[in-house]
């Protein structure tokens, strides 16, 4: 099963979206707070070339934000990614 990383905040209600997607599909995800970790924002931004959160990495590959996320799910392209 490939690794996911979602990073987050915690007043994010995109997150929260992606979370759930995540969730809903019963896959395991660690995820990373931005807003308490000031280092983990530089890593993030370093990896994804973004700001904005959630960014969601499967294993290295960089799916984005929550639409993106949702977007792979509507496509049927998320599920292959996950190893399914």
């Amino acid at each position: 099963m490939p690794k996911v990383i979602i990073y987050t905040t915690k007043i994010c209600p995109y997150c929260v979206r992606a979370k759930l997607l995540l969730q809903r599909k019963e896959v395991a995800f660690e995820e990373i707070r931005i807003d308490t970790d000031l280092e983990q924002l530089r890593i993030m931004m370093e990896r994804s070339r973004r700001r904005t959160v959630p960014q969601i990495f499967i294993d290295d590959f960089h799916v984005g934000g929550f639409d993106d996320l949702a977007a792979l799910e509507a496509g049927g392209e998320l599920d292959p990614l996950l190893g399914r």
